[in-house]
């Protein structure tokens, strides 16, 4: 039986709950063959970020050669990258083996706070693995950090979405998680306009791993043939039903669970 192909460049997260395991498990629900190539090896549980350890660059780039020229791959996300070696690197590797469905996930810190990219990596991300993109799926504070400057808190900033199509990604989904509005309502943009993708607000603070559930389910769907809208919005749906099914695991924040059509 051939599946479609997908692969997660990204950090791990040794909880669990977000990172490359959450991508993979996401991968496997919706019938994706996952692959990975890790950025970072991270000590995580519910209660934080302990420690953070970098993969060397040049391996990152050992890891995506090793599955594209074998194996291939119909989608990849990319997720944590920690540094802008690292950034530089996923872009050249995208570059070399024409990679032409890419969710960028632009991970800046953890659902605790905790940083999960460098500073002076901002820039090489902005500049060098963007421009590269079918689709970015920034939160509203990581839409801040590419664009440099505040995002109303209350309602979806449709400028903020035609700014961050202006950096090069063919489409934005810019998440509104974050805003105070009724709805938890994403923004889909390209270069011909912006549609509001509506659902229900779920008032829980068990949402690790959430951005990356939905940069997986949208992967997924790109590797599976969907076109961006359709793609987005089924992931958006999926990871709505994650949110619902969460896990209350350790003692801080739970995960989603983007095994909930399992059980």
């Amino acid at each position: 039986m051939k599946m479609p192909r997908a692969l997660t460049i990204a950090g791990s997260d040794s909880g669990g709950g977000a990172g490359v395991q959450a991508d993979l498990k996401t991968f496997t629900v919706l019938g994706v063959h996952g692959m990975s190539a890790l950025t970072a090896l991270t000590a995580q549980n519910s209660l934080g970020v302990q420690g953070v350890y970098e993969v060397p660059a040049a391996f990152v780039r050992d890891q995506i050669a090793s599955v594209v020229t074998d194996i291939g791959v119909d989608a990849a996300k990319t997720g944590m990258l920690a540094s802008a070696e690292i950034v530089s690197a996923v872009a050249a590797a995208v570059r070399e083996h024409g990679i032409s469905n890419l969710v960028c996930d632009p991970v800046f810190v953890s659902k605790h706070g905790d940083a999960l990219l460098a500073s002076s990596a901002v820039q090489a991300l902005r500049t060098e693995l963007l421009p590269l993109a079918t689709v970015i799926t920034p939160n509203v504070p990581e839409a801040e950090g590419l664009l440099g400057r505040a995002i109303d808190g209350d309602e979806p900033d449709e400028d903020a979405a035609r700014e961050l199509v202006a950096l090069g990604p063919r489409w934005v989904l810019l998440k509104g998680g974050h805003l105070r509005s009724g709805e938890s309502t994403d923004l889909l943009a390209d270069a011909s306009g912006v549609v509001r993708l509506s659902g229900v607000r779920i008032e829980t603070k068990h949402t690790h791993g959430t951005g990356c559930v939905l940069s997986a389910a949208l992967t997924a769907g790109l590797a599976k043939g969907l076109d961006v809208p359709t793609a987005a919005a089924e992931a958006k749906k999926f990871v709505t039903r994650a949110i619902e099914r969460h896990l209350t695991l350790g003692g801080g924040i739970g995960a989603v669970n983007p095994a909930w059509g399992m059980w």
